[in-house]
């Protein structure tokens, strides 16, 4: 396992464990359920899921040829982040009536789109069949490499 690969499996877990304490916490002061609810549910379902999907696609993808992806790999899970904990951070004031904070979630939301997009294309470079890889071979070994 690689170092973003361990990152981002390690991040993922880290956001379970916010996500269940928090959901403990609603049980305990149904107040914060109007804040923090849909924080709690970006956070299971991107922090957690998401993160986790995309940390173990990049892991145990395919790579034809030998392929490295990580500047796309590090670069999927900064974005990711930044913009996870932007929303995280920001949401719960957003909804308490701080308006102004409005634009900075839209920047988190644009974030989190360009950490899929970068995860979309590196993705698109794996997923080849099984004739691709022979041609790539082939081209490898024509080439004398």
């Amino acid at each position: 396992m690689g170092f973003w690969h361990f990152l981002f499996v390690r991040a993922a877990l880290v956001y379970l464990i916010y996500t269940a304490l928090l959901g403990t916490l609603f049980y305990l002061f149904p107040g914060l359920q109007g804040p923090f609810r849909s924080s709690h549910v970006h956070a299971g379902l991107v922090g957690f899921f998401l993160q986790m999907v995309m940390g173990v696609a990049y892991w145990m993808m395919p790579r034809p040829g030998g392929l490295r992806q990580d500047r796309l790999e590090g670069l999927t899970f900064v974005l990711l982040n930044a913009g996870l904990l932007l929303r995280l951070v920001l949401e719960p004031l957003y909804l308490l009536g701080q308006e102004g904070l409005r634009p900075w979630l839209g920047l988190s939301g644009g974030l989190q789109l360009l950490a899929t997009l970068v995860f979309a294309f590196a993705m698109h470079r794996r997923v080849v069949t099984g004739d691709m890889l022979r041609k790539m071979r082939e081209e490898r070994e024509r080439r004398g490499g």
